[in-house]
């Protein structure tokens, strides 16, 4: 099948390309890797009337480091992120994610901010970053808006971006102690969306307790689900196998499954619980500093 007639525009600038968002309304759809519109267009599940390519805004980029967060532009591609010392030396759960995004091909072309935006609930990177505590950061021709990533998810392919605005960056938070992270993902072969993914993150305090967690879900509900009730219990309490237990326990209860060819709900749910111990145990080996 082939996608609907579009038009189509290559701004050389970011200023170019709000003012062609804003001219555009509800009929422009911006285009980065397009390793998601493209194939929907395609299939014609989306139809936009204008195409805004971003890839000659070269300012959009950037991986970079400054004001106590790492910065992501809209044009970083997964194999940026893959390969970025500063991701790796920043947060562990990007850095732990980034190799999981799809496959060789669509991590070369495929941006992070892109995914981000797109909001499908089998995606990996919007786990990551409710665990992590993530911002987005919109810009359209009136202003800039920085978006909490629990605001910024709606729901199934939905986020709060308004007609004119382009997501331009995600900001992650820098740790704020000791810390570690992973990202754990169930696929059937390479390159496969999540059967189960889980994305963790764990800060410690001076006295070794659990000071932040963040604990985000891939593929088991409607969207990407951050389990605040798991995220919350944890903060204050001692960090082990009994209370990574105890997480992996509401993490099942809160998720939502459906059965189907990559298997039952009852087993995505186990593998749910599975992943956060296992998560959460990686994370805190990470931010004792033994692994």
């Amino acid at each position: 099948m082939y996608p609907s007639a579009f038009e189509y525009s290559a701004p050389g600038s970011l200023e170019e390309a709000l003012a062609t968002l804003a001219e555009l309304g509800d009929e422009g759809r911006v285009l980065a890797g397009g390793q998601s519109l493209i194939p929907m267009m395609k299939l014609r599940l989306a139809s936009p009337g204008h195409l805004v390519d971003i890839n000659g805004v070269d300012e959009l980029a950037h991986i970079s480091e400054s004001n106590g967060h790492l910065a992501v532009g809209a044009l970083a591609r997964h194999a940026d992120v893959a390969s970025s010392e500063a991701v790796s030396r920043h947060n562990h759960t990007v850095a732990s994610a980034a190799p999981w995004v799809s496959d060789p091909l669509v991590r070369n072309r495929g941006t992070l901010c892109g995914s981000v935006a797109h909001c499908d609930p089998e995606g990996d990177w919007n786990s990551v970053m409710l665990a992590v505590g993530a911002s987005v950061v919109a810009r359209s021709s009136s202003g800039e808006r920085v978006i909490p990533i629990t605001d910024f998810v709606v729901d199934f392919f939905t986020n709060s971006l308004d007609p004119g605005e382009m997501v331009t960056e995600v900001r992650i938070p820098a740790y704020r102690g000791p810390a570690g992270g992973a990202y754990l993902k169930l696929e059937r072969k390479v390159g496969d969306y999540a059967t189960v993914g889980v994305a963790t993150h764990l800060v410690l305090d001076d006295s070794g307790n659990v000071a932040e967690a963040g604990l985000g879900l891939t593929a088991v509900y409607g969207h990407n689900l951050k389990v605040t009730e798991a995220e919350d219990m944890m903060v204050g309490q001692t960090p082990g196998p009994e209370l990574f237990a105890e997480a992996a326990a509401i993490a099942a209860r809160a998720c939502d499954p459906d059965d189907n060819v990559r298997g039952p709900a009852e087993y995505k749910r186990a593998v749910v619980a599975e992943y956060t111990r296992r998560g959460f145990a990686q994370a805190l080996t990470l931010a004792r500093g033994e692994g």
